[in-house]
């Protein structure tokens, strides 16, 4: 599933082609994804311009002149695709429909967004702007990862005490929002941290110095345009390139590429879900 880094990457696909431009046609090729579309979405979708578009976790929110907001989630396999303008050197035409499109945006600038789900995990939900944020699937989320209220003394806090593991613990997305199995992974191996240790067994020096690393992580994986393991495309339909700068998640066997360390990267299942640590230096 989507991380944080591949829904803000395909946001910021998104933005030009949406921003300030108007929907003029929506079409809803099928009633429901991984819930029911809510009612009459193609018609309260078209002919609204859209205000802008922000991201919330995973989830992507297009705020619309109407007062409401399209929330947007890729679930498993959803891609948002754009054709019909320029993007970067490349000019991209409409393709032919495929079997997939669930819903398809015309915009006023020529441009069409497809959303494109062959597994149909993904979810559309058209939410009152004004309080989109007290929504069910928006309201119990922790603080985004690059906001000022994700500091030091705040998971410091938050993990004081747990007996869970500290994986588990940054997974929770009710103590920071848009981690998942990938970057959790990748974060603790540039912490050194074994992801089994209990998160409130952890020294608070240790747990406070997360914060930037999970900073770094996210930041350095957005700006290589994510991670693409399976489904994942930006919205160009473009490969991410972080996988090739993973350091332990999917290396199982291979050597640990920390400075002076003699180990190697082993893989083991945690709450139905693989991790991937050096079973040497990471403690």
């Amino acid at each position: 599933m989507p991380e944080l880094p591949e829904v803000e990457t395909v946001r910021r696909g998104l933005e030009p082609a949406m921003t300030g431009q108007v929907i003029t046609l929506a079409q809803v090729n099928r009633p429901d994804l991984r819930w029911p579309f809510p009612p009459r979405m193609a018609e309260r979708l078209t002919g609204q311009p859209v205000l802008g578009l922000r991201r919330r976790s995973k989830y992507i929110l297009a705020d619309l002149q109407s007062g409401e907001t399209l929330l947007i989630h890729l679930g498993m396999s959803g891609r948002m695709l754009i054709s019909g303008m320029q993007l970067g050197a490349f000019h991209h035409d409409h393709p032919a429909p495929a079997k997939h499109d669930h819903v398809v945006l015309d915009m006023s600038n020529g441009a069409r967004i497809t959303f494109n789900d062959p597994r149909r995990f993904g979810a559309m939900d058209l939410l009152t702007t004004a309080t989109a944020s007290a929504h069910p699937l928006l309201a119990p989320i922790g603080p985004e990862p690059f906001g000022n209220a994700f500091n030091e003394p705040y998971l410091i806090e938050r993990l004081k005490g747990r007996a869970t593991p500290i994986k588990s613990a940054l997974l929770d997305q009710r103590i920071v929002a848009g981690l998942g199995n990938i970057y959790v992974c990748e974060v603790l191996h540039r912490a050194g941290i074994d992801p089994r240790r209990l998160a409130g067994r952890i020294s608070a020096s240790r747990v406070g110095g997360l914060v930037p690393l999970i900073r770094e992580v996210l930041a350095e994986a957005i700006e290589a345009g994510g991670s693409s393991l399976r489904d994942f495309r930006q919205a160009d339909g473009e490969l991410g390139y972080f996988q090739h700068n993973f350091k332990a998640y999917g290396r199982e066997g291979e050597a640990c590429t920390s400075p002076g360390c003699q180990g190697q990267i082993g893989r083991i299942v945690q709450s139905g879900r693989s991790t991937f640590f050096c079973t040497n230096c990471q403690r």
